[in-house]
Formats: structure tokens, sequence, C-alpha cells
């Protein structure tokens, strides 16, 4: 089964490159994050038309909204509302057997300081409530993914030293979805399948006038599986050149495949 992870910035501007990316990758799952639209204006049946049309999906106009299109059938879905809002940042549905979870961890502002920054404070609040979740329900033939809003190593940046104060990479940050991960009981999958030295970016900012040449990215989305899927894992993609796409997402695809 192949999964993908992709913040699309608005599924309804981008749902052409959302086909294309399907029919690319022909991906099993794609889970979306930043879908930005009302549930009554969610564009199902295009999806269908193409391929994928058994699809999971919560939104809200203009903010948030996740969303898990999938060609194989959808076996049961729920949500949680998480830091005590009830915003569209959670959606899990079961498919062939696997719990995927994609979420939308909230960017949290530019001040990394709670008491200046409340947006900081939900951020670290809903990532220690993940953690916590997880620690109490721990994983089991589940995945994880979607736009966590923090690159938690060095080589998840393109200057640690640079943006260690910067909001995504702050030391809070990095220790709180760490925490997660381990305590959670879950396996950074992408990371794992290429190492703790390969430098990996999903997330090249619009402020830069040449995205490519000056190459400042940050690993802003993961893939995580629970611990007995680790050795299904078989390989793991990171689509760049979708960066490059006309009027594109600040995001790219990331793709996880799992041997059955």
């Amino acid at each position: 089964m192949k999964i993908t992870t992709w913040n699309i910035n608005s599924v309804r501007l981008r749902l052409p490159m959302v086909l294309e990316v399907l029919k690319t990758l022909q991906t099993d799952v794609l889970c979306l994050q930043e879908t930005k639209t009302q549930d009554e204006f969610f564009p199902h049946e295009a999806l269908a038309d193409a391929g994928w049309g058994h699809i999971a999906f919560r939104g809200e106009k203009s903010y948030n909204g996740v969303a898990i299109i999938s060609r194989l059938p959808i076996e049961t879905q729920h949500h949680k509302l998480w830091a005590g809002k009830d915003d569209c940042r959670h959606i899990c549905a079961r498919i062939n057997g696997v719990d995927i979870h994609d979420f939308y961890i909230p960017a949290g502002g530019d001040i990394a300081d709670r008491n200046e920054n409340p947006k900081f404070g939900h951020k670290i609040d809903f990532v220690d409530e993940m953690r916590d979740w997880f620690a109490a329900n721990p994983p089991r033939s589940s995945v994880l993914v979607g736009d966590l809003n923090i690159a938690p190593l060095a080589e998840d940046v393109w200057s640690t030293r640079q943006l260690r104060k910067v909001v995504s990479h702050t030391d809070i940050e990095r220790e709180k979805l760490t925490s997660a991960i381990h305590d959670g009981g879950w396996v950074d999958a992408v990371r794992n399948f290429y190492g703790p030295d390969e430098v990996l970016y999903s997330w090249w900012s619009y402020r830069a006038r040449d995205w490519q040449a000056s190459n400042r990215g940050r690993r802003l989305d993961h893939i995580w599986v629970s611990a007995d899927l680790k050795d299904k894992v078989r390989h793991v993609d990171i689509m760049a050149e979708a960066r490059g796409f006309e009027k594109p997402s600040d995001h790219v695809p990331m793709t996880i495949e799992l041997a059955d």
C-alpha cells in the first residue's frame, strides 16, 4: 500500500495538481492538509471520477481542513478534537486494516513564547496532547502523517544555527515532537529510511525568489509508523519537483510504500 501526505494549501485551487500527482504516483491513499474548504464544496466527484472514490474529509471555510482520499475502501473513520479547539486538524480512516491518522498541527505564529503569543502555546499543547493520547492508546497497524509544522533535526533544516529561535525549529518544539514520536510509540519512517545524515526537506518558503537555487527548506511534513510496521517500509519518496509546479503549494508530496 502506498500512502502519500501533502499540504495542498487549498484543494479546490490546486485540484488539477492533486489529480496529476495521483496519476503520477499511483498512490493508494492521499492525505491532504489545509484543504481550506467547507465539506459541501469538497471536490469529491472529480476525485471519484479519477478512480479515488473513497474519501473522508473535514473542512472549514478558508482555514485548516484535512482529507483522506483512497482508491481502497474506507472501513471506518473518526476524528478527535485537540487542545481544546473545535477545528479541522485531524481525521483517521482505517484502510486495508491500517489506521491512517492525518494531522495538521498549528503553525504557531512568529514568536516562540506562549506568554506573548497564544498561538505558540496552542501548538505546544497540541503536540503534548498527541503524545499523551498515543502513549495511553499505543498505536498498532497504524500510520500517522501530516504537516506537523516542526523540523526536529539539524538535518531537517537548511541551517540549524540560524533557525534555532525560529518557530518550527526551536528547542522546545524539537523536544516536544521527538517526545511525541518516542513516547507515543511511533517510528519516524522517513528519517529511518534515509538515515540520520541525509538532509531532507518537504517545504520551501514562498518568500524565496528562486526556491531551488536558495534551497532553504525544512522537513515540516512527516510519516510515522507504529513499531509493528517498521520492517514493512519498502520505500519512501519526497516529490521535490512538485514545488516547481505553476502556482504550487509550498509543501510537496511525501510517499511511503508498505509491504503487505
